[in-house]
């Protein structure tokens, strides 16, 4: 899609605040999710509205480091959810617990400082050389494509115990109506596809969970409206409405006295090796950002810059929301579907985070939008990226059979979920499709030398 704002260019207020919307709509899930994984793992009680909140504070960092060039936001890593149980385990306390997941954020942030530094004597060349587009291309892909599972298992789930085929259905129009209105719409509809699709899908499940209550017929509810209706038990009230996340370090400072050199030690192995992992992703996403802008973010405003602001960001974030961030691709995908690129958008999403995680009835809004809906909005999402990766492969000679190799294996290790796992350290099948075809195309392309 042809960009209708390119980053430097700023919409109007009000168009830009409904953009800002749907960049959170398309990242919000995701990121309140990963604390309640933990939460459900490990038996920590961290808040989602921290790590939005955390999120929020972590783009801004993200956005000053990059001079407001890149048009990208982060949220809540997954990588780190292994690393994150592993502050937890051994029985340690709660608020040594949290404190070990800010040391962690701070270690994994140091890991792309020390790169940003090493990138920013040597240059980003070494870069373009180990990862060229027949290396890029496909795991750029494979990033999209290793997340349908996650996309097709939410069509097919409605959190209020619904039939299937109705979360199916509501997921259905909602993915119908994101693509009718992205490609007939006119002007603001053409935009903002992901709010119209949520707000139709959100709008049919409804109905048919009305009747369901009506009827008596459990098959027919989809939409679970407990969190909005347990607010509204406690009264709509200014301490009801708004209230203070419970952030991270609050909790942490508290077990600053049971910190010991073992324990840091553990944390360390936990999360440096991991986020030498999330760098391969980190350059995958920025290679695929800079497609669709037509615009080498690693050259302008630079690696080392991207960079630092990733790994200050998620330093900053884990202070406040305990997890580590990293550079959304739904976000990427979000700027290629609505053709707004504008690096405003990402600064007023990020305050919108930051806003309303202070605010309890947009919270409980997104936490009962049903699975479906939001698995039929990512079947869009996700699949734009594997696309994005294959368009990067089409000047790539396929008919050489050191290029198909490469691709081929990347692919295959990728969707097949090559995972490789040391002690408390796994490497996600992205990482290992990655190495592997970094190491193929290294070895191939001694032929392309003789």
């Amino acid at each position: 899609m042809k960009l209708v704002f390119q980053p430097h260019e700023k919409p109007k207020f009000g168009a830009n605040l409904v953009f800002a919307i749907q960049q959170l709509l398309a990242i919000m899930a995701a990121t309140l999710v990963v604390p309640v994984i933990i939460n459900s793992s490990c038996g920590t009680n961290m808040s989602s509205a921290a790590a939005l909140f955390g999120a929020g504070v972590g783009t801004l960092v993200y956005l000053l480091f990059t001079k407001f060039r890149s048009p990208v936001f982060l949220g809540s890593s997954f990588a780190f959810i292994g690393s994150m149980c592993a502050a937890f385990a051994g029985g340690v306390s709660m608020s040594l617990g949290f404190l070990g997941l800010i040391i962690g954020a701070i270690f994994a942030g140091l890991v792309y400082v020390i790169i940003a530094i090493i990138v920013h004597f040597a240059g980003v060349n070494w870069i373009n050389k180990l990862m060229p587009a027949v290396v890029i291309g496909p795991t750029v892909a494979i990033i999209g494509l290793s997340l349908a599972g996650n996309a097709i298992g939410d069509l097919q789930k409605a959190p209020a115990g619904g039939h299937t085929l109705i979360a199916v259905l509501c997921g259905l129009v909602t993915l119908f109506v994101t693509m009718a209105c992205s490609t007939y719409g006119k002007k603001m509809a053409k935009m903002i596809p992901f709010i119209l699709g949520i707000l139709a899908g959100y709008a049919v499940g409804t109905v048919f969970t009305v009747i369901g209550n009506v009827a008596g017929i459990d098959a027919l509810k989809v939409v679970d409206f407990s969190p909005i209706t347990a607010l509204w038990a406690e009264g709509i009230t200014l301490s009801t409405f708004v209230q203070l996340p419970d952030f991270t370090f609050v909790t942490a400072i508290k077990g600053v006295g049971e910190l010991n050199l073992t324990y840091i030690s553990t944390i360390a192995v936990a999360y440096v090796p991991v986020a030498f992992v999330v760098f391969a992703e980190h350059i995958a996403d920025h290679k695929n950002i800079s497609s669709i802008i037509e615009k080498d973010l690693l050259e302008d405003p630079g690696l080392s810059r991207t960079l630092l602001g990733d790994g200050v960001g998620s330093m900053a974030g884990a202070f406040f929301g305990g997890c580590p961030n990293t550079t959304y691709g739904e976000s990427v995908a979000c700027v290629a579907i609505s053709g707004n690129a504008s690096v405003s958008t990402i600064f007023t999403t990020a305050i919108l985070a930051i806003l309303i995680s202070f605010l309890s009835p947009f919270v409980a809004f997104v936490n009962s939008i049903p699975g479906c809906v939001m698995g039929g909005v990512c079947i869009a999402l996700y699949g734009f990226i594997a696309v994005s990766g294959l368009k990067m492969i089409q000047k790539v000679d396929l008919e050489e059979n050191r290029n198909l190799f490469v691709v081929s294996a990347i692919l295959i290790a990728g969707i097949g979920g090559l995972t490789l796992t040391f002690g408390k350290v796994t490497i996600t099948s992205i990482a290992c499709a990655l190495i592997l075809g970094i190491l193929a195309n290294i070895i191939l392309n001694k032929k392309k030398a003789e």
